[in-house]
């Protein structure tokens, strides 16, 4: 047998251990070393009355073989007191034991109002009070454990306990969501359904079972689930008489009865009730994320059999088309604006990838760069307010609950490079409300103007869990569509790994949602740990087709539309497949450590270099070079002061046309805070060169190396 289980050192709070089960804990726990707090009232098993003399027999009992105790005679509804004994006496706490209970048994019809509450007051209520004041130390001490103490009556239920029965399977699901949230400060939560001779029992038994039910045979198994070399955590277990079992939750694999064409009906369920209770081949779903997965697994289906029927519930209901959305289809939501800086663009640039590993990516995260730029789906981080603010909860004629949006699609078309810069004004419409069986999928489309000029347009595809079957229009016109990718092995494959930081760095771009960030918010809606969010991906994709098709040159960026399907979490690597058709880049990403796809179908439209070349005016001798010229002049009134302190030279530009001289320029970052005019220096130039038009042109659009190209 292995060394015995020790306790010194720890501090032990049970409750409710004036006799039974509790006095057993106590003594257990004591024997093993541990500092013990035994609380009791004193009360009977109805909880009437009050007395210190239980507490008191069980510490003498403690001390008088040497061990550690103190009595505390509160309610379980005045926890903090309970847990205030132990940390004045002791200096900490360690273990919860909740144990304390009542009975009020009466058959239903016959439960008052005060039997009722009083039950859930000390079983429910009292082991939240008394776990609550104990949690925030376990949590600083990176340690605890928590017992919680359910029963037969609760998992099964019986006559004359409806009031015991709901309280005590309530505390397991007390128990379920502890152990999730306490797992990452290594508090373990565990349920335990005993029965033993007690109080509470000692009328329900004969003598011979009562002996056979001794607490002492219980105690073991909660001395273990507190040990910390126990990893159990969230666990179920009924135990009497020196057995012990664990329970799970055991689902059959049910039966699909909404099919395509067909009413559901209640007829439907009745002729698939054999299926619907049929429990072999059964799943055993431990988590909510077991349970989750399923269903939307299932509704996946669904979708992909080709839709589904309106949810009536019987032949004779009224059909509910989109119609009762014409409220809502149309509405505007509020304009917001919305200004930002450079600090804004680079700190987007670094939550999407952008790092100093890449020569290439130093324009969009430093505001000194020659061609500092703004990434092109920044353009998202203008728009994507109206995801965050609860406007969307707020339109008329549609009810949503902002806890089951999902974000289906993105689409982003770019009428005019950012500035480093800006201030925009945003303006929503829903545009459509589409019904895809499992869900409601609602389009809106966001139009940001800089002044009156517009910059940029958003339509995002928002699909609500569960609003779907309200017989209503599957697609719609205004769907900007995403696009097959070709059938060949891709033309480029790009690797970028995200930081284990990634969404962390993101989230100060706007997107606050802890789903992100909080490990227990993302375990509660079913992922095992924050994922990466969606329109980050999608950052990192662009910035991936970007780079390698468009020279990271902005002004070449027109549009990009994606399909999330698979979250991706920090930390992974995303791999984007990319293939060139004309000026469209078809792309699809996938996480290369599992092979799953987190964006499919995908695309971005690129301006063709000849567009952005015939943008500069030549017509009329005008040289291509001089618009050039004239945007760097505008460009120094920015940055101009900063450039002369590094640069500290004037430039002398000659720009050739057939072979002679067209036009001198200078630029002068030596005085001042830097100036661009035509003519030659007006002083002594440091540098002189010449170069033609054509030349010129093929340097600023990085078809030619002036540093490789020299004669």
């Amino acid at each position: 047998m292995d060394s015995p289980l020790s306790f010194d050192g720890r501090v032990v709070v049970v409750t409710g251990a004036g006799g039974g089960l509790g006095r057993a804990y106590s003594l257990a726990f004591a024997e093993r070393g541990a500092s013990v707090v035994v609380n009791d009232l004193g009360g009977d098993y109805r909880g009437v009355g009050k007395c210190s003399l239980a507490a008191d027999k069980v510490v003498e009992e403690i001390t008088n073989k040497g061990g550690k105790a103190v009595a505390n005679y509160d309610s379980v509804e005045e926890g903090e007191k309970i847990v205030k004994t132990a940390l004045d006496a002791f200096g900490r706490i360690d273990v919860v034991v909740n144990n304390a209970g009542i009975l009020r048994d009466r058959s239903f019809g016959r439960i008052s109002d005060e039997d009722w509450d009083i039950v859930h007051r000390i079983h429910l209520r009292g082991s939240f009070q008394v776990t609550r004041a104990a949690w925030d130390h376990m949590k600083k001490q990176n340690f605890g454990r928590i017992i919680m103490t359910s029963s037969a009556s609760g998992l099964y239920g019986n006559f004359g306990q409806a009031n015991y029965s709901a309280a005590k399977l309530g505390l397991l699901g007390l128990a379920n969501s502890l152990a999730i949230e306490g797992a990452k400060n290594n508090i373990h939560c565990n349920t335990i359904a005993p029965t033993a001779g007690s109080r509470l029992t000692q009328s329900l038994f004969p003598e011979d079972i009562l002996k056979a039910l001794k607490p002492d045979y219980v105690a073991p198994l909660v001395l273990w689930l507190c040990h910390e070399s126990c990893d159990e955590n969230g666990g179920l277990f009924e135990v009497a008489g020196g057995w012990i079992g664990k329970l799970r939750w055991e689902r059959t694999l049910g039966a699909i009865v909404r099919q395509r064409n067909q009413p559901v009906s209640p007829e439907v369920v009745k002729d698939n009730w054999k299926k619907i209770c049929d429990f072999e081949n059964a799943s055993k779903p431990q988590r909510i994320q077991d349970s989750l997965g399923f269903i939307i697994e299932t509704l996946s289906k669904m979708d992909s059999d080709g839709g589904v029927s309106t949810n009536h519930t019987s032949h004779a209901a009224s059909s509910t088309t989109t119609s009762k959305f014409g409220g809502a289809i149309g509405h505007k939501l509020p304009p917001f604006f919305s200004a930002y800086t450079e600090v804004d663009t680079i700190l987007y640039a670094l939550g999407v990838g952008a790092s100093i590993k890449e020569p290439k990516d130093f324009k969009f995260i430093y505001e000194g760069s020659s061609d500092f730029s703004c990434l092109p789906t920044f353009g998202v981080i203008i728009a994507q307010k109206y995801l965050f603010s609860g406007e969307l909860a707020e339109i008329p004629g549609l009810s949503i609950n902002m806890a089951k949006i999902l974000h289906g699609e993105q689409y982003l078309e770019l009428y005019k490079p950012f500035p480093r810069t800006g201030k925009l004004k945003s303006e929503a419409v829903i545009v459509d409300i589409l019904d895809k069986g499992s869900g409601l999928l609602l389009l809106v489309d966001v139009y940001s103007y800089s002044g009156n000029e517009l910059m940029c347009y958003n339509q995002f595809s928002v699909f609500i869990v569960g609003s779907g079957g309200f017989g209503g229009n599957q697609t719609s016109d205004k769907v900007k569509e995403t696009v097959a990718i070709p059938s060949r092995p891709p033309d480029v494959v790009h690797t970028d790994t995200t930081s284990l930081n990634q969404a962390a760095l993101y989230r100060l771009s706007g997107d606050w949602n802890p789903l992100h960030i909080d490990p227990n918010f993302a375990g509660a809606v079913g992922f095992d740990k924050p994922i990466l969010h969606g329109l980050c991906t999608f950052g990192f994709c662009a910035r991936h087709v970007l780079q390698q098709f468009a020279d990271n040159d902005v002004s070449r960026f027109k549009a990009i539309k994606v399909r999330f399907t698979k979250p991706v979490y920090p930390g992974q690597t995303l791999q984007t497949e990319m293939w060139k058709e004309g000026n469209r880049i078809h792309f699809q990403t996938k996480v290369q450590e599992t092979g799953n796809l987190a964006i499919s179908n995908a695309y971005v439209d690129l301006v063709p270099a000849s567009d952005i070349l015939a943008k500069i005016p030549s017509e009329g001798g005008e040289l291509q070079s001089t618009l050039i010229f004239k945007e760097i002049g505008h460009h120094l009134k920015d940055v101009g002061h900063k450039v002369v302190k590094k640069i500290n030279a004037v430039f002398e530009w000659h720009i050739t046309k057939g072979g002679n001289t067209a036009v001198k320029w200078t630029i002068d970052l030596k005085n001042g805070t830097g100036t661009v005019y035509q003519g030659p220096a007006k002083g002594s130039a440091d540098v002189t060169i010449i170069l033609s038009d054509e030349d010129f042109m093929d340097v600023v659009f990085g078809k030619l190396d002036p540093q490789k190209n020299t004669d």
